[in-house]
């Protein structure tokens, strides 16, 4: 898989680009708090797509049950190094090791933007699966500009990348059994590498009814 290898390629500069990348953003930290309280007690969370596992280390220090999984073995190596004490597993979302209904939560910041759209609608349905009932997933994307625009296409540093339209992709979700929750639209800073509206979508699967 070429995303997965040119992961394994960039993952010690990525590492140290992104370690402290937290501490200089309080919108992301305030929706990983909020993300985090709605989980609350109700099981595990699993950071999709957990790169060198520093958003991980963050829910496990805001005392949830949190692991990581990611394609690239390198990722996962160095996040297994930096964070001894967590679960990492090397793994796909399209296909996740995790046993139905065993989460509490799925957090995916920014890792469903190397799927080619056609295919995101099976990855979400993966997350509704994997969630138990009342679950919540947290989706962090880059977006799109202009309404008409349902993806766009943008030049990633590592990989082809795609941005989406927050209404399309929220759309996504509900079809896949995930109503919208909540939405931060965090605008694009002078000193942002890419000059791209950063969308965050809190999502929940449905309780079962007795």
């Amino acid at each position: 898989m070429a995303t997965r290898s040119a992961y394994d390629a960039a993952a010690a500069t990525y590492a140290e680009l992104f370690r402290d990348s937290l501490r200089d953003s309080p919108l992301d930290r305030a929706m990983l708090n909020a993300f985090a309280e709605a989980v609350g007690p109700n099981g595990p969370v699993a950071d999709l797509g957990c790169g060198p596992g520093h958003v991980t280390a963050y829910l496990d220090g805001l005392g949830v049950a949190a692991f990581g999984v990611d394609a690239s073995p390198a990722m996962i190596k160095l996040a297994r190094e930096a964070c001894p004490s967590l679960r990492f597993d090397v793994g796909s979302m399209a296909a996740l090791n995790i046993a139905d209904g065993s989460l509490g939560g799925v957090l995916s910041r920014w890792s469903i933007i190397h799927t080619p759209p056609p295919e995101v609608p099976a990855i979400l349905a993966e997350f509704h699966r994997v969630l138990a009932p009342g679950g919540h997933l947290l989706l962090g994307f880059s977006a799109t500009e202009g309404a008409a625009h349902l993806t766009q296409v943008f030049d990633h540093a590592v990989a082809p990348a795609y941005r989406w339209s927050p209404d399309h992709l929220a759309a996504l979700l509900r079809k896949s059994g995930l109503a919208e929750v909540a939405r931060m639209v965090r605008e694009p800073q002078p000193t942002d590498r890419r000059q791209f509206p950063e969308v965050h979508l809190l999502a929940r699967k449905a309780h079962l009814v007795t």
